[in-house]
């Protein structure tokens, strides 16, 4: 199960929710350290807005306010950093034990573990990188994203960022994961733990994720399986002016348990020809 103080959440979020709902109260004291406590506590870890719960991933959307509070109340500011300036109302972190390659940057309100490498990427405010996760060159962990142990972001990989509404599941990776170059996945599609996504596919909350590998499809939507080998791919669908190709993703194959990680996923790229 993943690390939730829940102890801090029951302190901090009746504050978050009442402040929300009437934002007069960002000028009391209680409430302004509130919300400042709760951006550390997102920063540090020990709390994050997604966690896996028994069946499903479960969303704390008193975080998510707690994110759009802060702006709020933030001002913007000028930042600096050897010859490069920007202006911005939240600063930018380097988290112990990371990697950032220049010009990579993580924003304050994020949390990446030890051990992980930020290539020039960019990881946003209440994002979640898990231990020793690559984020490679260009890709985007969006806000409020959660990325699990050992993933593979390859270059200009996007995944979606989602503050509002706050109830909105966020895009989530879980571990072991591999994501090929130029994918883009968003609207809080889970990618399960040690999937295969294959360089270019798009993957949105209506993407057809069909598995090709039986005698007949089956079809998801929002959810890559565990383990699967997944490419982009085309449906046929009839428009008023003719067919047209539709964009899909087909499910061509999985990773095998029976070998490691690392063999499992040069297996999977070469016998299946996924380009990454």
């Amino acid at each position: 199960m993943t690390l939730f103080d829940e102890t801090l959440a029951e302190q901090l979020q009746p504050l978050i929710e009442q402040a929300f709902a009437d934002r007069a109260l960002v000028h009391h004291m209680e409430h302004r350290d509130a919300i400042f406590a709760t951006m550390e506590a997102l920063t540090k870890g020990s709390l994050r807005v997604a966690t896996r719960g028994a069946d499903d991933w479960l969303v704390h959307a008193w975080l998510k306010q707690a994110i759009l509070l802060y702006f709020g109340i933030c001002p913007v500011e000028r930042w600096e950093a050897g010859a490069v300036a920007w202006q911005d109302k939240i600063k930018t972190q380097v988290p112990a034990g990371v990697r950032i390659v220049p010009p990579g940057m993580v924003r304050y309100g994020a949390h990446v573990a030890k051990g992980c490498v930020i290539m020039p990427g960019y990881v946003n405010i209440g994002a979640y990188v898990d231990e020793g996760t690559m984020v490679d060159t260009w890709a985007t962990v969006g806000s409020c994203a959660q990325v699990g142990k050992h993933v593979h972001l390859s270059g200009g990989v996007g995944l979606g960022g989602v503050l509002e509404p706050p109830s909105a599941r966020p895009v989530i990776i879980e571990d072991g994961a591999f994501i090929g170059s130029r994918a883009v996945i968003v609207e809080g599609v889970v990618v399960e733990r040690e999937a295969v996504v294959g360089a270019g596919v798009i993957l949105t909350a209506s993407t057809p994720i069909i598995d090709v590998t039986g005698d007949s499809p089956r079809e998801w939507k929002g959810r890559v399986p565990a383990r699967s080998v997944v490419i982009a791919g085309t449906r046929a669908k009839k428009f008023a002016a003719g067919e047209y190709g539709v964009p899909c993703a087909l499910v061509i194959g999985e990773r095998k348990e029976s070998t490691d990680k690392k063999t499992s996923l040069e297996q999977a790229l070469r016998e299946f020809n996924v380009s990454v």
